[in-house]
């Protein structure tokens, strides 16, 4: 896989087609320095752009989309955790959780999140390196209001002592979170590993040490250390805005100028860090690591300096494309023919401003763990390869001509996303290229090629292994979060035999790519589907039935195909499971060279199991997405299991099983309830059981039976006639089995949900003895789905998401993560909160009902107007319109595989919606959610921490008189005496599927 040169993998790059207009000059309103209306953007886009310069040197762009759903706005500072005083590690990023708690003019804490609540809106911020970042959407309506609130971050916020000591909990609970993450872990021990010297070596994001003992013990008032960062650093100069909404550009000019323009330029220059943290003698090291996880991973960084200005050549992506190759003559494809690795990813990333590296990071199998430093002699000698063949121009123009397909075809971005993905590029690119910078490559410059490759050699390589099996080998200790690691020199015989490798003849340049289409026309011929809102059956077979609709609206040469084979072999037992996810590794794994070139040229796909059998999709350009789809079906048909790789996809699959054990203790309790509430659900426990046991036989035997026993369900949407749909269709059917045997109807029942019956109270308990926070998860169960109950329930969750945080994190700082929302399963419905805490499970319970307990007044009080407010954004949001056409497919999907359906579902349920009251709503939660129902269906789930300094498993609450749960002890014994919950009933008639066959 090919890692984009400079940007973070969300970025999407390519190349713009036009030519840039020249610019307009400086004749704007007072506030207004410079205008920019020559931003290159693409044919397809009817976006409106706009560049401006403040007089206080902030630097914005404006977005004008007269048809979006959503306005937004991102604010970025120049300046991040590299900048955070010696004695104050992680000062910038509580700065950044302080900015949300209260300025000068609107003082309330939740001011903002409530605004935002109330109108559709959400809001976040992070932290890098360099970069601090804010942004939140809304409704276009309330887009000024939120930017007033939003604007006063920047010009006067409050930093109270109240909210500065209890916020300080979130951060370090943050913190918390991500002490038993090896993503975590092993980015900083990379930072304490850099020179001591360097602003890289520091630790970003602050803990309760950080910020407040230590401090406390040298006499620094931090509060007052979060004022001095702010006004040393929250400067104009150094800081861009994005803004997108529906008004005109001139209108968005004179918000902006009027919000932005007393946001204080202070003349600071943002830093830069030239020199690499990394320098001569710390390079030539090989470091082993001891993740938490099972991992297995070689990372082999060279250091580098900060490519960005060669964005017009791009000979980072160029070197990345190809080290990242997964093709034929690739160094991945020679790694899995030596069975020592299954993936790999090649490419640039920035460190920060001024240093970045150049890496090639290997997922190792077992045997791979014992081949390293040959490992690490396929990449010299992939190298080596690339330096004798010298820059090939037609490599480059095979990728400049992707790129500029990419970006005049892209998909339109949504609001929050596009000013979130174009705040930090206004740091570092000239306005006019804003849009287009990661695509547009003009510039075939070989000598920087080469300059590039000269730097990846043995004297500047840093080689870092992580897997279980080095635990002794560990003796040293990252200070921050524990990880056991050694760091030693690499001995000169190594280094010399890299320096000596020979050209290796299985080691070449990739063809050229027979993916890119040839066609990039609209059809031509409408069909009857374009215009009307549901798919239509255009093939229904015993064994096949075919979905259709030509679209209308997104106007791409694109399509979205996506299949699933179901049948109801896929999830008989354990075993079988084990089998179906294994296959579909091995597919992947068969696939991954062929397919490789067709995801470069822009065709993405998908192959995996469910719980009901294999499903595949296919989603990009329209021209050759038969073909592809016609190689994974013969790849389907034709499995003939190889034995080495079912080893090593069968150990992947069972170190996937046991690694869920140090996901977040939130996850656990969402796969707790889950398993609980399921007619069937085979439990983690037993399919490691039964994994131990598959063989190769097996899958084979497996295999064959499933494609002989299904039913195919498939979906098609986009660029296509009905004529070549059909076409499609009909050649995947006609390379099943003849001898396939349909289904029953009564084999393609869907799974079904456990009844809670009413005034049932249960709970979960489960341990885990990875991270130091407990959770728990509180589920009021609200029924079977339909029309009015799901927006009433929506509804209540909107009302309810706002105050839950406030209180729950911003008052109570019970822990980071706090969440409410809609758990929908199997056609059944209620509400959730999910709180994952430092405290134990059962107090979480408790300060959770004491919340619930004081709704019923909360929404009493609430003034018909804010109701309203709530009522009218919820309908906004769900009428919000997708913006990619495999968004829209994938509603399209969802409601053809849970057989309701419901093709107008959002125009149906708001008109339900706008008639249900407050008093209506009020009935809702006091029948479903309120403490004194007799109706209330609860199901608590605890996940109870059982490491070092957690909540431990013995708890005494002070409330003696409260009523006890029913543990669930034993999950057969507890879903066999309950009743199951029926399916919603689908809103349009359509015959059940395996109707054909003779019952």
């Amino acid at each position: 896989m090919t890692v984009p040169q400079c940007a973070p993998r969300s970025l999407n790059r390519g190349q713009s087609p036009t030519e840039p207009r020249p610019g307009i000059g400086s004749d704007s309103p007072t506030g207004v320095i410079k205008k920019y209306d020559d931003i290159i953007k693409s044919p397809e886009d009817k976006r409106e752009y706009r560049g401006l310069h403040l007089a206080n040197r902030l630097k914005v762009l404006l977005i004008s989309d007269s048809t979006t759903d959503k306005s937004a706005a991102a604010l970025d500072v120049n300046i991040g955790y590299l900048s955070d005083p010696d004695e104050l590690p992680g000062l910038a990023h509580f700065c950044e959780h302080m900015l949300f708690l209260g300025t000068a003019k609107y003082p309330e804490e939740n001011e903002y999140n409530k605004f935002l609540s109330a109108h559709g809106g959400s809001s976040n911020a992070s932290t890098s390196s360099d970069h601090t970042t804010y942004y939140f959407d809304v409704l276009p309506q309330h887009l000024s209001g939120a930017l007033d609130i939003f604007a006063q971050f920047f010009i006067s916020p409050l930093f109270t002592e109240s909210a500065t000591g209890r916020e300080l909990s979130a951060v370090n609970s943050e913190h918390e979170k991500n002490l038993s993450s090896d993503t975590w872990r092993l980015d900083q021990l990379n930072k304490s590993t850099a020179d001591p010297k360097h602003p890289f070596h520091k630790f970003g994001t602050g803990n309760k040490d950080t910020l407040e003992i230590i401090p406390k013990e040298k006499g620094i008032d931090v509060r007052k250390e979060l004022l001095k960062f702010h006004q040393k650093w929250y400067s104009a100069n150094i800081m861009t805005l994005i803004v997108m909404g529906k008004e005109s550009l001139d209108e968005l000019e004179e918000i902006v100028v009027k919000l932005f323009s007393p946001v204080e330029d202070k003349s600071v220059t943002a830093p830069t860090w030239p020199d690499h943290p990394f320098p001569p003698d710390l390079r030539r090291k090989r470091a082993y690591c001891y993740p938490i996880k099972d991992l297995r991973t070689l990372s082999i960084d060279f250091p580098i300096p900060d490519t960005r200005k060669h964005y017009k050549s791009g000979p980072g992506h160029y070197l990345s494309h190809l080290l990242g190759h997964e093709g034929p003559g690739s160094l991945l494809s020679a790694l899995k023919a030596r069975g020592w690795c299954n993936s790999l990813v090649g490419g640039t990333r920035i460190g920060a401003r001024g240093f970045a590296f150049f890496g090639v990071q290997v997922d190792l199998t077992e045997a791979g763990v014992d081949h390293i430093d040959e490992i690490v002699e396929l990449v010299f000698q992939y190298v080596a390869m690339l330096k004798a063949q010298g820059p090939q121009r037609w490599v480059w123009e095979e990728q400049r001509d992707l790129m500029a397909l990419e970006f005049r075809f892209r998909d339109v971005q949504d609001a929050r996303a596009a000013v979130v993905a174009h705040a930090h590029l206004l740091q570092d690119f000239p306005m006019q290229d804003i849009l287009s910078a990661y695509y547009l490559m003009t510039e075939w410059r070989p000598d920087l090629i080469e300059n590039l490759l000269g730097l990846l050699t043995p004297d500047n390589v840093r080689v870092g292994v992580v897997a279980k099996c080095f635990e002794n080998k560990c003796t040293q200790t990252e200070p921050w979060y524990g990880t056991k690691y050694l760091q030693e020199d690499i001995d000169n015989e190594t280094l010399e035999k890299w320096k000596s490798v020979k050209l290796n003849p299985e080691i070449h340049l990739p063809l050229p790519n027979e993916f890119i289409p040839a066609r990039l026309e609209l059809e031509k011929a409408t069909d009857p589907t374009a215009e009307a809102i549901a798919p239509a059956i255009i093939k229904d077979t015993p064994l096949m039935r075919l979905w259709y609709k030509q679209d209308n609206e997104f106007l791409l040469p694109k399509a979205f195909i996506t299949l699933e084979l179901v049948s109801p072999l896929a999830y008989a037992e354990p075993a079988a499971c084990g089998l179906a996810s294994v296959w579909a590794l091995l597919l992947r794994d068969a696939l991954q060279q062929f397919a490789y070139a067709a995801e470069l040229a822009g065709l993405r796909w998908s192959l995996g199991n469910a719980k009901h059998g294999l499903s595949i999709t296919i989603d990009g350009y329209d021209d050759k997405q038969h073909v592809l789809l016609e190689k994974i079906i013969d790849h389907i048909v034709n499995f003939k299991t190889d034995p080495k790789r079912f080893e090593i996809m069968k150990e992947t699959y069972i170190r996937a099983i046991k690694n869920f054990e140090a996901e977040q203790p939130y996850q656990h309790a969402v796969y707790q309830q889950a398993v609980c509430l399921s007619d069937v659900v085979w439990t983690r426990s037993q399919l490691l059981n039964s994994a131990e046991t598959l063989t190769p036989e097996q899958l084979d035997e497996f295999s064959h039976k499933l494609v002989r026993k299904l039913h195919v369900e498939a979906l098609m949407f986009g660029n296509l006639t009905r004529e070549r749909a059909m076409a499609i269709a009909d050649i995947v059917e006609s390379k099943l089995p003849k001898d396939a045997t349909p289904l029953l109807a009564q084999q393609l029942l869907l799974y079904r949900e456990v009844e809670i019956e009413k005034g049932a109270w249960y709970v979960r308990s489960i341990d885990n003895g990875v991270h130091k926070s407990s959770c728990a998860s509180l589920y009021y169960a609200c029924g079977v789905r339909q029309a009015r109950a799901n927006v009433t329930l929506e509804l209540l969750a909107h009302a309810l998401s706002e105050p839950c945080f406030h209180v729950l994190r911003t008052q109570e700082q019970l822990g980071y993560i706090v969440f409410s929302g809609v758990r929908r399963s199997n056609g059944v419905q209620g509400l959730r909160i999910i709180v994952q805490s430092d405290r134990h499970p059962e107090y979480l319970e408790e300060r959770i009902e004491k919340f619930i307990d004081g709704i019923e007044e909360y929404l009493e009080n609430m003034s018909e107007e804010e109701f309203l407010k709530h009522r009218a954004a919820l309908a906004a949001q769900r009428l919000e319109r997708p913006k990619r056409l495999a968004i829209k497919a994938s509603q399209l999907w969802s409601e053809i595989t849970a057989q309701v359906y419901n093709f107008d579902r959002p125009r149906v349920e708001v008109d339900e919606l706008n008639t249900v009251t407050k008093a209506e709503l009020i009935d809702f939660f006091k029948k479903h959610v309120g403490p004194e129902s007799p109706d209330r269906r609860k199901l608590s789930v605890y996940v109870v921490s059982t490491a070092e300094g957690g909540a431990g498993v013995d708890y005494k609450s002070e409330d003696d008189k409260k009523r006890q749960p029913v543990k669930i002890q034993d999950l057969v014994e507890f879903k066999s005496r309950r009743r199951l919950m029926p399916h919603p009933a689908p809103a349009a008639s359509v015959p059940r599927k395996g109707a054909h066959c003779k019952l």
